[in-house]
């Protein structure tokens, strides 16, 4: 068995492939950390999160993570609430969680601060969210959990084989906005009950999802909680109307947005498929919690 190496898994196609001529200087960077560097082989999720749990099961020292949030997310399953160190090269088209845990902009950067930091012994604990599904499977995630229109907008696109790249996205906005209807929400909150019909609802370990939509903007990854935010009734018009300001995280402001914070959260709803870091979860009912310090960041 084949002890104490970096494990990398590596979405090529992160970021529309415009770092694909990055992995080489990555590894590199890596290396001067004094461990060997194994790149994974994946040809899918499912097959990445494999290769990332055999690896922690070979004695890997770090499992990195070179992509965007959803490779992320893949590499995660191996790692959260385990002794092992995790890096992030940030690559991809979003890389929320990357951001919101300081990670450098910087692909190099970031692959030096990790070389430096796994050479120190030295790593710093963030929290993950942690999911369960009706029938018990668990899963975590890092940045944001989508269960309202987004959601919604994401599953029909996964459906599309037609149209190619971003305007199948764009495509798949205007149909679920044609169909739009507020649903209702019976939302548990560390044990207090909440029902209401809305067509936004969120819950995030971190402020931004999708490349820098500010959905919580106070959303803290080391602070024991995970904010959850949903918006009464909007209708098509108040809807694109507010999407903008999620840039900003402005959206808060607004009377009917409502932000709260909890350590539990269970979200039912008939018709959504939630979606958290960009990747696919399953359909609602889904309980979360905050698990503090379940993830060793290093950086």
């Amino acid at each position: 068995m084949v002890t104490d190496f970096i494990a990398v898994l590596a979405n090529p196609l992160a970021g529309r492939g415009r770092h694909r001529g990055l992995l080489p200087g990555v590894v590199e960077a890596l290396g001067t950390a004094g461990h060997d560097v194994r790149i994974l082989t994946a040809g899918s999720g499912i097959e990445a999160e494999e290769a990332c749990r055999a690896a922690v099961g070979d004695g890997a020292a770090a499992v990195v993570a070179v992509g965007g949030d959803g490779t992320v997310h893949r590499a995660l399953q191996s790692v959260a609430g385990r002794p092992v160190g995790f890096g992030v090269v940030p690559a991809g088209t979003g890389n929320d969680f990357a951001s919101a845990v300081g990670v450098p902009d910087d692909p190099m950067k970031a692959a030096e601060g990790i070389a430096v930091a796994l050479r120190d012994g030295r790593d710093q604990r963030f929290d993950l969210a942690r999911t369960s599904d009706a029938r018990g499977e668990r899963r975590w995630f890092g940045a944001v959990l989508a269960a309202g229109f987004d959601a919604l907008v994401n599953e029909r696109a996964n459906r599309m084989r037609r149209p190619a790249g971003p305007r199948r996205y764009d495509l798949a906005i205007l149909l679920e906005l044609a169909r739009l209807r507020a649903r209702t929400y019976t939302v548990t909150l560390d044990g207090a009950e909440h029902t209401f019909a809305a067509e936004i609802v969120a819950v995030g370990n971190c402020a931004s999802y999708g490349g820098g939509m500010r959905m919580l903007p106070d959303a803290d990854p080391a602070d024991g909680l995970l904010d959850v935010v949903f918006a009464a009734p909007l209708g098509r018009l108040d809807l694109m109307r507010l999407k903008p300001r999620l840039r900003q995280g402005t959206h808060v402001r607004d009377p009917r947005v409502t932000v709260r914070r909890a350590r539990e959260v269970r979200i039912v709803a008939e018709g959504i498929v939630a979606y958290a870091d960009g990747e696919r979860l399953g359909p609602l009912p889904l309980e979360v919690s905050c698990v503090p310090g379940a993830v060793r960041l290093l950086r």
